[in-house]
């Protein structure tokens, strides 16, 4: 009965033969472990690992084997390998004669069969091996391949198959791994410890050395056996896939993924040259930088006109985090953004002035008061000037004057997705870059400005032309570039020399966070977008990093390198754009030609004298809440009432009569909720300012 049912079996699995795949087709169906991300030009960027169940490499032909590597395999595995038809009788019955007086049984399996159970996974063995049943058929697909495919064909297939160490399979995985080399530059000792393993790929290494000398002895070599056990005890050694790790996988990883078989390999916009010379010139600059405590960065380079990525670094420092898609926190980077749309409002000008001088503003989480960079203050500051060198309180009042929703609904109209909170939550800081945005998203916020307010994604891959939408006015993001181009505008904050300064035509901004955890420079040319961070994505403080010092080095060097060959010229200025001659009394600045959106335009930019101001309440502002310091002995402690015009007013507090207002008055702090008026002479309220005083000591207001 039972040999009915095997041969029952086997007259089933005959039936299958037909299905025995040809040389061509398991060729085809072989995919490495890696995939391999090419550049624009088919030129390998990088490859990642992304069939996690074994490591292979490409299919290695077996001309480009050495050929000691057939001759040890053939000698250890299937010395009749060229004579026999697939089933090699004189070994079985060689076998079957020594397993009668063996304890461990002795295989007869030829080269051809064990390809039979690589193809096949009915006829894979167990832990206990293959029973009588797969033996039968494992017999009978050994003689159907050996019936259609040449015998080099079969040897070539069993090395590209075959599972040498651990997760190595195949004979390019292994030959790099074990030894670093391809396998047409294998030796003979490296052949026979190669040709060792595949009868025991989980061996001990000595037990491995063992049947490689004795090979190497059949074969004749003249290796002693020290140096075979030295190789093999130096090649088990090594860590698995050491010789096979792969540069920093970020843009691979974004294209190739993670999941799926393996051997999917993808062409890319990038261009290899200018995404090694990013990577090096990153990991360049953070050696540097590294004294200053600064260790990872990360960098895109964007084509205007296509939105294509030429250069895509993820980090060049420690660690895996993906710096171009992290969300950071923006600084400065943001104020571009903020000037075009007061132009494009027409609140503001290029040639407005702005003050320059401190400010305390009420928010939700309580009194907010921006410093600049140096902690200074330059009185009035053009919007030229204010955004080229980056003044903070200017900025802080421009948001003030266009209302912060307005600003928060515009960055979201660039792209910039992590701004999900509203308004609110970021408050008066939004004008200085409190919110957290990636590196991919800001650039391209920037190539929107370079491209005319028109707006368009990004990609990785080719693509037809993509229809852009405009999002910024044309004038107003002609203006902004002229501005970040303007060396002399930035002079006051970074110097005329610097890395800003490029010979050919680019405007550029530069961006540190709170607490120095994040620099930024993100600049355009008329063909390119640049954009590189630098900072610590374990959020430690970098150590006295500027704007020019930090991420603006590697930003020049890139667009250097982009230039080298090609000019990058101002484009002309659009319709309702003109340039007029403007100065200014007093003269806070120089005259100079300054360019205005058409109807906007003035000759004449005149600071409005104090007597003519607006009479207001300038500290406290309404909603404050101020708290009593316990440092600072109560009969010391002192607030400062200031008002703006103040001539001729004076002060009530709580019903109270204060004093008059033409000058500070320093009032002691009392714990509580107060009202504070400005009355005229005749007692008319001109302003009120209602705060709060918190904390643990009461006392009796005076003065």
């Amino acid at each position: 009965m039972r040999r009915c049912l095997t041969l029952s079996l086997a007259l089933l699995h005959l039936g299958a033969l037909a299905a025995v795949p040809t040389p061509q087709q398991v060729r085809a169906a072989f995919k490495p472990s890696n995939a391999q991300l090419f550049d624009r030009h088919g030129v390998p960027v990088e490859s990642v690992r992304i069939d996690m169940r074994a490591r292979r490499l490409a299919w290695t032909p077996l001309a480009d084997m050495s050929p000691v590597l057939g001759v040890a395999v053939l000698q250890a595995e299937d010395a009749r390998f060229m004579e026999h038809g697939g089933v090699d009788l004189r070994a079985i019955g060689q076998a079957a004669w020594d397993n009668l007086f063996r304890e461990r049984p002795r295989g007869a399996s030829t080269i051809t069969m064990q390809l039979a159970g690589l193809l096949d996974a009915e006829l894979k063995a167990s832990a206990a091996g293959r029973n009588w049943t797969q033996k039968f058929n494992q017999a009978l697909a050994a003689r159907e391949i050996e019936s259609g495919w040449s015998k080099a064909q079969i040897l070539e297939a069993y090395l590209n198959l075959a599972s040498y160490r651990g997760e190595l399979q195949g004979i390019a995985a292994a030959s790099q791994a074990l030894f670093g080399k391809a396998p047409s530059g294998l030796d003979l000792a490296e052949s026979t410890i190669l040709a060792a393993l595949l009868r025991a790929p989980g061996a001990a290494p000595k037990a491995v050395a063992r049947r490689a000398c004795a090979l190497a002895g059949e074969l004749k070599l003249r290796a002693p056996c020290s140096s075979i056990e030295w190789q093999t005890e130096v090649a088990l050694g090594r860590p698995a896939g050491a010789a096979l790790k792969a540069q920093p996988p970020q843009v691979a990883r974004k294209l190739l993924g993670q999941d799926g078989q393996g051997g999917q390999d993808v062409r890319s916009t990038l261009d290899a040259g200018l995404q090694r010379f990013a990577l090096e010139s990153l990991r360049r600059h953070l050696r540097e930088l590294n004294d200053r405590n600064v260790a990872d960065g990360a960098a895109v380079v964007i084509d205007n006109a296509s939105g294509e990525l030429l250069a895509y670094v993820g980090n060049a420092g420690r660690g895996e985090v993906d710096g171009v898609a992290a969300l950071r926190q923006a600084g400065s980077t943001l104020k571009p953004f903020l000037y075009e749309l007061a132009i494009e409002r027409r609140l503001l000008t290029a040639a407005s002035l702005l003050d320059d001088s401190p400010i305390d503003v009420a928010g939700e989480a309580g009194l907010y008061v921006p410093q600049n960079y140096d902690r200074q203050f330059k009185g009035y500051a053009s919007v030229r000037t204010s955004l080229a060198s980056s003044l903070n309180i200017p900025a802080v009042r421009t948001l003030l004057l266009l209302g912060p929703e307005r600003f928060h609904g515009r960055l979201q109209d660039l792209g910039l997705s992590s701004l999900k909170e509203d308004a609110s939550f970021y408050g008066p800081s939004l004008a200085l870059g409190s919110a957290d945005v990636s590196l991919l998203e800001l650039s391209n916020a920037y190539r929107t400005l370079a491209n005319g307010g028109l707006y368009g994604t990004v990609t990785l891959r080719p693509r037809p032309p993509e229809q852009k939408r405009r999002v910024l006015d044309a004038g107003a993001a002609w203006i902004v570039g002229d501005i970040l181009s303007d060396r002399g505008a930035r002079s006051p904050t970074f110097g005329l020399r610097n890395d800003l300064a490029t010979p050919y035509w680019s405007a550029v901004k530069t961006g540190t966070s709170k607490d120095m955890r994040d620099n930024w420079c993100v600049g355009y040319s008329s063909r390119y977008t640049v954009g590189v961070w630098v900072g610590n994505f374990d959020g430690q403080p970098m150590w006295d990093v500027s704007g020019v010092s930090g991420a603006a080095p590697v930003w020049r060097d890139l667009m250097d390198a982009l230039h080298r060959d090609q000019p990058s010229r101002q484009g002309a200025a659009p319709d309702g754009v003109v340039g007029r001659q403007v100065r200014y009394a007093p003269a806070h600045e120089s005259a100079r030609q300054e360019w205005f959106l058409r109807g906007t335009e003035t000759a004449l930019i005149e600071a409005v004298a104090p007597e003519r101001r607006a009479s207001k309440i300038i500290y406290p502002v309404d909603g404050s809440i101020l708290a009593v310091d316990p440092d600072i002995p109560a009969a010391r402690e002192r607030v400062l009432f200031q008002a703006q015009a103040g001539q001729g007013l004076h002060w009530r507090l709580d019903d109270a009569a204060l004093g008059a207002a033409d000058a500070a008055l320093a009032w002691r702090p009392a714990v509580g909720s107060h009202r504070l008026d400005l009355l005229d002479a005749n007692g008319k309220v001109i302003a009120t300012s209602r705060f709060e005083v918190r904390g643990n000591r009461a006392s009796v207001a005076d003065q």
